[in-house]
Formats: C-alpha cells, sequence, structure tokens
C-alpha cells in the first residue's frame, strides 16, 4: 500500500531565522522572555535556558487526583494468580488481496479496562476484554490511513490519531492532514480537525503526542496544538524559522526536538512547552555533530542522542529546569530509538525509544543481545538520571531475552519471552531498589508467531489492568496459506483474575 509521496527536501528559508518562531510564542500568546545562557564543559553540551519569571515544575508532582484530561500512568495489582488464560485472539482476513511484499500497516495500540484498541490501515477496531460476548466491540472508520499514533491515553480513555486528509477535498494523495481525537471504550469520534498548511506532512515526518488538556502534532515544516475538549487549535508554527519541528514528547510535560540550520550546519535543540500556549520555558542546545535525537521521556526529561553516528550513542537527563545532569553512554547497551518496523520512520519515531524506560529517579536500559551459549541473552541496567550512575541489574536467561515495558510504580514491568514449550513467557514485576522479582503473568505464546510477537521493534506490548497485549504492527499473509485469516491481537489474562 502507498502513503503517497515522500516528504520534500529539507530546505531553510534565512529571511525568517528565529523571527517566525518567536511570532508563535509571543504574538499569538503573549509575553516574552528572558534568556540565560550557560557554557557547560560535560560532554561539550551548551544549554541555552529560557525562563517566563515562574517556578519550574519539571520535577514536582502533585498530590491531588488525577483529572480526565491527565495522561495515564497507571501501577499495576499483582494479579491472583500469574497462571495466564487467553483473553483476545483477533484474527485479521482478507491480507491474500495486497500486493506481494506489500504488508498491511497496524499502527497504535490502546488498552483500558474494558477494550484493546488497534489501528488498521485506515480503520481502528475495539476488541472487547471481557471473557464472554463478541471479540470486536467497534470499529471506527476513518477518512484515510493512519499516519501517526502516540502510547499516550488520558485517565478517561481518549486518545488520538492523525490520518490522511479526506479525498473529497481534494488533497494531494499521501498528505496527513487531520487529527482524529476518539473514545477507546466507545470507538466514538470526539472531535476530527484539519491540520494548518501541513502539505509536506506524511507518514514519514509525522508525529503526535498527548498532553494534559492538549494534543499536539508535527511534521517537520510546521506543528500544532489543539484543546482536548473542543478540538479547537491553541497555536501553531507553520511559517518558515531557522528552525523547525522535528516532533514533540507528551506525557507529564511536552518537549519538542528541533533541527535547525545555522551557518549551513544542522544542529538539534530541545525546548519544554508550555502545551497551552506553545511557549518556550527552557531550551536545550546540542553540540555541532549530533546526527539525531529522540525523547524517551519528557518528565524527567532525558534524551537520546546519536552523536556522530546514525545510532544512539549516549543518553542525556536533564534536571527540571533544562540543566544538564549526566551524559550516560549507551556503549554495550541497546536503547532501540527509530528501530521499529526495521528502521522505518513511519507513524512517529521521536518518542520511541523500545529498549528504554524512563522511571522517576531511574533509568531502565536493556543490554545488546549477548551471544555466548548458556549465558544471560540479555539484560537490563538500572542508571541513576542524577549521576548517571549504575545502579543494579536483572538478568535475563539463556535463549530468554528481556525487553523494559513500563513502570508500574516505583516497579519495572519486563516481558521475557521463551521458545521453549517447556517454561512459559513471562511478565515480571522488578523492585530495582531490593533487586527481587515477581511473576505478573506467565503464559505461552503461538510456536508460529513467538519470534515477532516477542520482538518490541515489530509488536506493541502493553500490560493493562492485569492483562497483557500483543499487537502487530505489520500484518502479512502467511506464504503456505495466503488465504488464512493472520492473527494481529493476542490478549492474555490472569486466571485468577475477576472480570
Amino acid at each position: 500500500m502507498s502513503f503517497g509521496p515522500p516528504p520534500s527536501v529539507y530546505t531553510q528559508s534565512t529571511l525568517a531565522a528565529d523571527k517566525a518562531r518567536q511570532r508563535r510564542r509571543t504574538w499569538l500568546l503573549g509575553a516574552g522572555a528572558g534568556v540565560v545562557a550557560v557554557a557547560l564543559c560535560a560532554g561539550g553540551w551548551l544549554l541555552s535556558s529560557v525562563t517566563d519569571g515562574g517556578a519550574s515544575d519539571g520535577t514536582k508532582s502533585s498530590a491531588a487526583p488525577p483529572s480526565p484530561d491527565d495522561i495515564r500512568v497507571d501501577t499495576e495489582k499483582t494479579p491472583s494468580s500469574p497462571e495466564g488464560q487467553m483473553l483476545i485472539d483477533y484474527k485479521e482476513g482478507g491480507l491474500a488481496k495486497t500486493a506481494k511484499g506489500d504488508p498491511v500497516y497496524a499502527p497504535g495500540t490502546w488498552a483500558t479496562d474494558k477494550v484493546v484498541a488497534k489501528g488498521i490501515t485506515d480503520r481502528i477496531v475495539g476488541l472487547t476484554t471481557a471473557e464472554k460476548g463478541p471479540e470486536k466491540a467497534w470499529t471506527l472508520k476513518l477518512d484515510g490511513k493512519i499516519c501517526a499514533t502516540s502510547n499516550h491515553i488520558t485517565v478517561d480513555g481518549r486518545t488520538a490519531v492523525a490520518v490522511q486528509t479526506r479525498k473529497a477535498q481534494g488533497a494531494t494523495p499521501g498528505v496527513c492532514g487531520e487529527v482524529v481525537f476518539f473514545d477507546v471504550d466507545t470507538g466514538r469520534k470526539l472531535w476530527q480537525a484539519k491540520m494548518p498548511a501541513a502539505t509536506s506532512a506524511t507518514v514519514t515526518n509525522t508525529n503526535l503526542t498527548l498532553v494534559k488538556g492538549t494534543v499536539a502534532v508535527a511534521w517537520g515544516d510546521g506543528s500544532v496544538a489543539y484543546d482536548m475538549k473542543t478540538g479547537k487549535q491553541l497555536w501553531n508554527s507553520t511559517t518558515a524559522s531557522q528552525c523547525e519541528d522535528k516532533g514533540f514528547a507528551g506525557g507529564r510535560a511536552l518537549l519538542v526536538v528541533e533541527n535547525c540550520v545555522e551557518a549551513g550546519d544542522k544542529t538539534y535543540r530541545v525546548e519544554k512547552l508550555d502545551p497551552r500556549t506553545g511557549k518556550s520555558r527552557w531550551t536545550y542546545k546540542l553540540a555541532a555533530g549530533v546526527q539525531d535525537v529522540y525523547l524517551p521521556s519528557s518528565d524527567p526529561p532525558v534524551l537520546a542522542v546519536a552523536a556522530g553516528d546514525s545510532l544512539v550513542t549516549d543518553l542525556i537527563t536533564l534536571d527540571g529546569d533544562g540543566r544538564h545532569l549526566a551524559t550516560i553512554s549507551m556503549n554495550g547497551y541497546d536503547p532501540k530509538c527509530g528501530d521499529r518496523d526495521f528502521g522505518l520512520d513511519y507513524f512517529g519515531v521521536v518518542e520511541h525509544c523500545d529498549g528504554v524506560v524512563v522511571g522517576r529517579t531511574q533509568a531502565y536500559v536493556v543490554s545488546k543481545d549477548n551471544t555466548a551459549v548458556g549465558q544471560a541473552e540479555n539484560w537490563i541496567v538500572a542508571f541513576d538520571l542524577r549521576t548517571g550512575r549504575t545502579g543494579r541489574k536483572l538478568d535475563g536467561r539463556s535463549t530468554m531475552p528481556l525487553a523494559p515495558i513500563r513502570m508500574s510504580g516505583d516497579e519495572l514491568l519486563v516481558f521475557r519471552r521463551s521458545y521453549s514449550e517447556v517454561e512459559p513467557s513471562a511478565v515480571v514485576s522488578w523492585n530495582p531498589r531490593t533487586g527481587s522479582q515477581r511473576p505478573f503473568l506467565l503464559f505461552g505464546l503461538p510456536a508460529d508467531d513467538v519470534g515477532k510477537l516477542g520482538d518490541v521493534g515489530q509488536t506493541d506490548i502493553l500490560v493493562e489492568k492485569g492483562r497483557v497485549f500483543f499487537a502487530k504492527r505489520e500484518l502479512e499473509a502467511y506464504d503456505k496459506y495466503p488465504t488464512d485469516p493472520v492473527l494481529a491481537v493476542l490478549g492474555i489474562g490472569s486466571a485468577g483474575l475477576n472480570h
């Protein structure tokens, strides 16, 4: 299937420089800011901090209960029994009609206590997690193919996708020009908005994220933010500038990666923005020679940078005011930034580092695979965000690799894949303070699909409300049985879990 023409070659207007960008921050939205620049010797990184006179909220947490617009950060309760049972076995048919070697893309997976939703080309399918009743709860038909998704979902179960513009509007084929905000439990479309001047937005450069009350989208040549409740545009940046928004990271805060052209050289900087106004709170400028930047966490701010290489070489941790804390070498580790779907820059890549999970005080990174016979295939190491020092290590097992999934309170949920018919695959909960681990769910995976289902580079793996879901990002017909439906989503719950 085709997503239309690729984005145009990156060009730069030297006339507008940063003035147009500042116009978004000030003319549209209010007061200017003072600038404080501090040179940092550690790692050669330069910090530029922009403040608005208010106190930073970067490392503070609120004791108030979450609002419906907050981004969901669940702490899982251990199921009463770790013995797993199948809840969902959803298969997608009709794949034999697609061109050979051209997979059906299935971006985006979201789960609540009632439904797991899966994006498939130009629709989203909601599957019930109840033991009884129809497997498919709803289908939301979209006007075009999905271009970008986010892992984030609100406390009350809403999320967004960017899609190709409606054909009826006479748009250029392949342009990703609309945002759809919907309810995951019901499949109801809450609003749909057109992205301004998004003529260069395609599946390879569009990035979407959520932060409290706000949906933000960037596509290189521009960016826009919408109010969650109404779909009303809050701010946008669509004019020529020296720096362009590559993509956002959301969740507890809103960060943006910008690529800039200065004296003919491309450099990067990261800004923290006020989600409601787009105004910059601080700026962290990266040194020359950085090839790419990812944002595995917005709060605490953690940057994954490829310095002098196309692969990520370091994690950079910042405090709540954007000041440098530590630079952590990724030598021997595999943060898996930009690795999804064989390195294709589809559906938004800025937030996705599948080998890294960031907690409030530590980052957990998976090692590169170990090929030594009889030893752990890989392991996960905790790094202190303030000092960069290593903490405890969680070892995998021989032929049973580990993948960090997400935080659950102060513990890390980890998927351990097994190819054995004797020892099951598992999700385990690891306490990095004590080094102890306990089984969360134990289960088997289909032998024909265990390789793809267990690969975080090809499959979304979610843990939600005592259940684990595996959802493929690409669907292809079986070579031997091309007309057979193909497993798309697998859901597993506890045999002792009350539904």
